[in-house]
């Protein structure tokens, strides 16, 4: 019983501790996006709480300014919103096909889904970007979303989540009279809710912090990403600090605002998922 008692004890020290470093950058950027660009110039990000030069300054100019930042918010929330839907879609048909199905080299196929999971994006940037150059889709949204709407680790997620659910409910869809898409549509669908939610965060995540692929594609500055135009501010000529933090800031909320909507649903896919199959 003490044994437990003590291990307990230590288990909540070190969750307490991870917990308080990975919330100390949000409190660092949440003072510093009230502070001056001129007090992060002299002292850089710090947790020093000085109410003498914190002021809503920044964001007055954040809402009010003549700026491009808000463009740059809603192309990154269409191009996540897009990307995530069209990527869980796929990627659950895919999955669904490897977990119900089947057929001829289906077990070559998934390795070869495990084997693009491993392999590095910085590996495939130039064959992808040389693709993309031949098909002339460069410059457009469409470079960025198809891509990676068939993604290899959503795909190996929703299949080890499906391989749980028992196939008596696919063999009576089929009793019923259901068609092959109908059984998918109706009966498959709504029981991988929970894994929707967490792939939906996951992928959201991903999509909405991308800077390295539509930094590539991307030349009209009227279809800079968040990322790509908060990049933007800072240049050789000048640094736009006041603009940068409160604009970082800003674009944390839509992820926090995600997470804590599916929190519960987050929670029992990743579970469940990591559980069956």
């Amino acid at each position: 019983m003490k044994k437990n008692t003590a291990l307990n004890i230590v288990l909540v020290v070190i969750f307490a501790v991870i917990c308080f470093l990975i919330l100390l950058p949000f409190y660092a950027i949440t003072l510093a996006s009230f502070k001056p660009g001129e007090e992060l110039i002299r002292y850089g990000l710090n947790l020093k709480l000085d109410f003498s030069v914190m002021s809503l300054d920044n964001f007055v100019f954040l809402f009010t300014g003549d700026h491009a930042y808000f463009t740059w918010f809603f192309n990154s929330l269409l191009l996540t919103v897009v990307q995530v839907v069209l990527t869980l879609l796929v990627s659950a048909t895919v999955a669904y096909g490897f977990a119900a199905y089947d057929f001829k080299g289906k077990n070559i196929l998934f390795v070869c889904v495990l084997l693009i999971m491993m392999v590095p994006f910085e590996i495939l940037l130039l064959p992808l970007y040389t693709l993309t150059f031949n098909l002339g889709m460069m410059n457009s949204y469409s470079a960025i979303i198809l891509p990676g709407i068939a993604n290899a680790a959503t795909i190996f997620f929703f299949r080890q989540y499906l391989s749980g659910i028992p196939k008596e409910i696919i063999a009576s869809g089929r009793v019923d009279g259901a068609s092959e898409y109908g059984i998918y549509a109706r009966l498959i669908l709504p029981v991988m809710k929970p894994s929707f939610a967490a792939m939906a965060i996951l992928n959201g995540m991903n999509s909405w912090n991308n800077f390295l692929w539509p930094f590539m594609v991307l030349s009209d500055s009227h279809k800079y990403t968040l990322p790509i135009g908060l990049k933007t501010l800072l240049t050789p000529y000048g640094n736009n600090y006041d603009l940068l933090i409160v604009g970082s800031f800003f674009s944390i909320l839509p992820i926090f605002i995600l997470f804590v909507a599916f929190q519960k649903y987050f929670i029992d896919g990743m579970t469940a998922g990591a559980v069956k199959g």
